[in-house]
């Protein structure tokens, strides 16, 4: 990536976070890196998705394409060893993991203790992953990808969108900071929670802050379930995943909604209209797949269960390129109003 006028199509992406679900978009971008013919302007992420934007950004700085096809593969591969044993695979197609009693137990003990007392030392893998693979000095003074990670403030509830030039460890820590297993990361005096609570992902920063009109949204959670839960731990799960998801669903109902207004308008259109009726959506995810799985799967910390996402995901990209890659700069290849109304 460069400050020269791209050569490709480029698109911003918007990564959803889910935990290990977020392996199925390290091979979304690993399919995208290797396919070549699409460059990046903006990327959002939460929680697994900012974790996937920095490493991608990291990549791409040090070593173009190659290289974040590489960081990427580095990042989860690492994350797999600090709790190789947290999940167990009993099917090759993924849809047999099952986290190790240990680790279950660890979990319901988290519903009795806060963090404080449970990880009173806060202990925390993911911060020695993130401090020896990403340069964020580096990051924020050479990368040229336009950077947004969501985090929650704890104590209001609000975003916390973190740019390019605020970017630190901390900060993606705080987007992927679960307040039952993490004490809340302090940031300026402010404690941060998962950004998943507020946007997940943030798009309206990729529509008023980066020029191309092209959004690929990147999904891990079912927009749509099989099934209505019944027990009271399936209830819980779906209540927490709704919560998760709220935000996002409403950001793109607002955008469904402008642009079949901006469609209806008889007038004259001003910036912001032609701005809406110009950008174009497109979306790549699995549905079927991650409507199987269940909700314990996204801490499923196991490198055998992340290269099923990861193949997944690159199966799901490399079909979404064969029909839908003409569309980016002309079109969009989903109708969003049929999605999210």
């Amino acid at each position: 990536m460069n400050s020269r006028k791209p050569s490709h199509p480029t698109v911003n992406l918007a990564l959803q976070g889910g935990g290990a679900h977020g392996a199925f978009t390290w091979g979304v971008l690993d399919a995208l890196l290797e396919d070549g013919r699409l460059d990046f302007e903006g990327v959002s992420g939460t929680s697994a998705g900012a974790m996937n934007a920095v490493a991608l950004a990291q990549g791409l700085m040090t070593g173009g394409r190659d290289g974040a096809r590489a960081a990427l593969e580095q990042f989860w591969t690492a994350l797999a060893g600090t709790m190789p044993m947290a999940a167990t695979v009993a099917a090759a197609d993924g849809q047999g993991v099952s986290l190790a009693p240990a680790f279950k137990s660890m979990l319901r003990w988290a519903n009795y203790f806060s963090p404080d007392r449970l990880n009173p030392y806060d202990l925390n893998p993911l911060r020695d992953i993130v401090t020896a693979q990403i340069d964020f000095e580096r990051l924020r003074a050479e990368s040229t990808l336009k950077l947004f990670v969501a985090a929650t403030n704890a104590n209001s509830g609000k975003l916390r969108l973190f740019r390019l030039p605020e970017l630190s460890a901390d900060a993606i820590l705080a987007s992927a900071c679960l307040p039952t297993v993490n004490r809340a990361v302090e940031i300026d005096g402010e404690p941060y929670w998962d950004g998943g609570y507020a946007a997940n992902p943030a798009v309206f920063p990729l529509f008023y802050e980066c020029t191309s009109p092209d959004i690929l949204l990147v999904l891990l959670s079912p927009l749509k379930h099989k099934e209505t839960p019944h027990t009271v731990q399936d209830i819980r799960e779906r209540v927490l995943e709704f919560a998760f998801t709220a935000t996002f669903l409403r950001e793109m109902r607002m955008f469904a909604h402008f642009r079949d207004y901006v469609s209806q308008m008889r007038f004259p259109m001003g910036r912001f209209e032609r701005r809406i009726a110009a950008t174009s959506f497109h979306v790549i995810d699995a549905q079927e797949f991650m409507s199987d799985l269940t909700a314990e799967t996204r801490l499923a910390v196991n490198l055998q269960f992340f290269t099923t996402l990861r193949d997944l995901g690159r199966d799901n990209a490399k079909s979404w390129l064969a029909q839908h890659l003409a569309s980016v700069g002309h079109k969009s290849s989903v109708d969003i109003s049929e999605l999210f109304y």
